[in-house]
């Protein structure tokens, strides 16, 4: 199966010395908490994991102010997908181009339909009204990103209200991602959508420990939902340990890691913003972005050329909507940023 995703180091036998920027987590990466607790899970990798994420569960309730039997765990954020996908056995869906490729992927598995949305570039791919209009009758199902990937811009408040009420009427079931929401700046839009949630039957949150808490290696992904029928019957068809207990007792541990998360957010904003001056003082043309990571356009052979220099970045022609040309590198540390302007100053 060919590899469609950032963080593909293994591929170029350069593992350790491949600086990536094509996978966008926290540039801090894991605190020494998450480290610690992800060890002592392993130490107890002669026992089974708890299949149900109790401990993990009411840390998570907890936290975010949710009911336990409003939550599921699953191996990634990918996983959850495939099991909605598979749980909802939607006969149509839409999805946003661009957008993550996992949301087409779990659908077509499932054996649905889907449609595109094409987002305008002169917009920089901000969905709007366009959204809105693709919403009929013909429709079970809606998978959107906020912020999305691979720009980093977030959907305004007003428009997901618009949309929300329009599928619920439409009886339009909808995923909307948020595994980046804790590096915005204000994530009070995120915290509202919780509320939402609650309010509305039809809506899945996806999030993820990966991200902000440096941990892709271990696989932890949950989602919010008010429709407990729904939610057991993803649990039904998940396999009983496919969340490790590594992985849970270091998402136990993340939960805590609030002054870090906030630490995270006002590091990662400096950094994204010396990015951007960097790139306007070399005429790039880049997107904007609210988050940890950044698309920009270059000439169609930078890829190859940055790999020359041992800087992994994201192509984005894979994407939906997008081309040759488009490309997303992460927000990572002073030191590692300026390594990639210098390799850009080289062959801009």
């Amino acid at each position: 199966m060919r590899y469609e995703h950032g963080g593909d180091i293994y591929t170029y036998g350069q593992e350790k010395t491949l600086l990536d920027f094509s996978v966008n987590i926290n540039p801090l990466g894991p605190s020494e908490a998450v480290l610690k607790a992800a060890g002592q899970g392993v130490l107890q990798m002669t026992h089974y994991p708890d299949s149900r994420c109790r401990k993990l569960r009411a840390a998570t309730a907890k936290a975010y102010g949710v009911g336990e039997e409003n939550i599921v765990f699953g191996n990634g954020a990918a996983e959850l997908l495939f099991l909605l996908a598979f749980a909802k056995r939607p006969g149509r869906a839409l999805v946003t181009a661009p957008a993550f490729s996992e949301y087409e992927r779990a659908l077509l598995a499932a054996g649905c339909i889907v449609e595109k949305i094409p987002l305008k570039r002169e917009r920089q791919f901000d969905p709007g009204e366009d959204v809105l209009e693709s919403l009929t009758e013909k429709i079970d199902m809606l998978f959107l990103s906020s912020p999305m990937n691979p720009t980093g811009r977030t959907i305004s408040a007003e428009l997901l209200e618009q949309i929300f009420k329009r599928c619920e009427k439409l009886g339009i079931f909808v995923v909307l991602d948020e595994c980046f929401c804790e590096f915005l700046e204000n994530p009070e839009t995120a915290r509202a959508n919780i509320d939402r949630m609650k309010k509305f039957p039809n809506l899945f949150l996806l999030r993820a420990f990966t991200k902000i808490h440096a941990m892709p290696g271990l696989r932890l992904g949950y989602g919010f939902c008010s429709d407990k029928k729904l939610l057991d019957k993803m649990e039904q068809m998940r396999q009983p340990w496919s969340v490790s207990t590594a992985a849970q007792e270091a998402g136990a541990a993340a939960l805590k890691e609030t002054d870090r998360v906030e630490k995270t957010r006002r590091y990662v904003a400096g950094e994204r913003r010396w990015m951007e001056r960097q790139m306007e003082r070399l005429g790039i043309s880049y997107i904007p972005s609210e988050v940890n990571f950044m698309m920009f356009r270059g000439s169609e052979d930078l890829w190859e050329r940055m790999l020359e220099k041992e800087i992994l970045i994201r192509d984005c022609s894979n994407y939906g909507g997008l081309s040759k040309g488009d490309y997303r590198v992460a927000v990572k540390t002073r030191e590692e940023n300026m390594r990639l302007f210098q390799a850009f100053m080289e062959v801009f």
